[in-house]
């Protein structure tokens, strides 16, 4: 039984794209056999891991490491070797013993107790050294679950830092990891934040509260309050172009 990829779709709606522009897209940056089929089986899970060419297609056409699109680094993908027909095929990568690799297998069995899909508004606090003060980062982002597990990407409109989550849900505590890339013109010129992040879910399903924690500048640990509010349980491209906007600022 397969399991479909909804950290790759995550990000292709998170993009305000379908799969024929996503497929449009991979053609533009360079791989011309790529298809709205071939998106289909990557997000369906048919494909597990994409050749390294398309791997790398995907990287720039999303501005997501390929991990993060649901899938195995580059570097773990397989040999890659001439198919005889003008393309390229890729092999799955030996483990240390010689054998194929295989999915580690999924230890959580505890069931959510709602489904959390829908467009969120991320509400984090910071605290700045080099400005002495605390600041708010405001983001729409798009929440996709499929089982536990909660893929979570900004919508490109709402924030020019884009923001992604990978959580898991264990009934009402959702625990996992953020990653923040700050834009280029930004206070901080383009670096790369992450960090650990659990929330406790209210039992509306409509609000998670919790903590974030992440290094800092002087290799200290940070930590503060972040909050997702749910807006709207749809997930159509109406909706999504709806709410890809900046949030309403707050005063800081």
């Amino acid at each position: 039984m397969t399991t479909p990829n909804s950290a790759l779709r995550a990000a292709r709606m998170g993009l305000l794209m379908s799969q024929d522009d996503l497929a449009r897209a991979l053609r533009e940056a360079g791989v011309p056999g790529a298809s709205k089929r071939l998106v289909q089986r990557w997000e369906a899970g048919t494909i597990t891991s994409p050749r390294p060419l398309y791997a790398k297609a995907l990287e720039r056409v999303t501005g997501l490491p390929i991990e993060a699109l649901g899938f195995p680094p580059i570097a773990a993908l397989a040999r890659v070797t001439d198919d005889g027909h003008g393309g390229h095929d890729a092999a799955p990568a030996p483990t240390a013993t010689g054998s194929r690799a295989s999915p580690s297998p999924t230890t959580s069995t505890a069931a959510p107790r709602t489904n959390y899909s829908g467009v969120w508004l991320s509400r984090y606090e910071y605290f700045s050294s080099g400005r002495d003060a605390v600041f708010t980062g405001l983001h729409y982002v798009v929440i996709l679950q499929h089982g536990t597990r909660l893929t979570v990407r900004s919508l490109p409109g709402s924030s020019p830092s884009p923001l992604t989550m990978d959580l898991e849900a264990d009934r009402n505590i959702v625990t996992g990891t953020w990653t923040e890339q700050t834009a280029d013109d930004s206070y901080y010129r383009g670096a790369r934040y992450h960090g650990a992040i659990q929330l406790l879910a209210e039992p509306t399903g409509r609000r998670m509260t919790g903590k974030w924690v992440g290094f800092g500048k002087e290799f200290d640990i940070n930590t503060g309050p972040w909050e997702l509010t749910l807006q709207d349980t749809s997930t159509t491209k109406p909706t999504l172009d709806t709410y890809n906007r900046q949030p309403p600022s707050v005063k800081e």
